[in-house]
């Protein structure tokens, strides 16, 4: 298996690439495989930080993520950490109308400067998950607001100032 490999994993929130993480689980997976949390986070910060950065206090968060990652590994149930901010998902295959949107999305967020993350899913399953008939097609934390069509930058401003929104009253901000 490749050393290099980056995997995202969720870290309070927010999406981290990590280098190496799925060698580290495999070779973990017969020997830690009854160990605590505990252990097995401390187990694997110390194989994993020579190769990632994890910042300065951030350890405890990091092994609980590595600790979900490697129940995973396992086919053990583990609760998603939900995403920090928006999530936005741009579907489709990656054509120009696709491409657009992406683009169209990225700038808007920058320009609100709206804390999350975006996501452009390609993989044709993946996609099917979310039951629309057309790509492209836009989905704003969960919620499948666009399909089939490349919306005005006003439109796609729109949606997510309202779900900035939402997103505030839900969690109190």
């Amino acid at each position: 298996m490749d050393d290099n490999r980056i995997t995202q994993i969720r870290v309070k929130g927010n999406l981290v690439g990590i280098v190496g993480l799925q060698k580290t689980m495999e070779e973990m997976s017969s020997d830690y495989f009854r160990q605590t949390d505990e252990a097995i986070g401390a187990e694997m910060i110390r194989r994993l930080s020579g190769g990632n950065y994890i910042p300065d206090g951030a350890g405890n968060a990091y092994a609980q993520a590595f600790v979900r990652e490697f129940k995973k590994y396992l086919g053990q149930p583990v609760e998603e950490e939900a995403p920090a901010g928006l999530q936005v998902l741009i579907l489709g295959p990656g054509c120009a109308n696709c491409n657009r949107l992406e683009t169209d999305v990225r700038n808007v967020l920058a320009e609100m400067n709206a804390p999350g993350e975006m996501v452009h899913v390609t993989d044709a399953r993946e996609i099917s998950r979310y039951g629309v008939m057309g790509v492209p097609a836009l989905v704003i934390n969960q919620k499948v607001v666009s399909v089939g069509t490349t919306p005005d930058k006003k439109k796609i401003r729109q949606w997510l100032e309202e779900a900035v929104q939402i997103h505030a009253e839900d969690h109190g901000d």
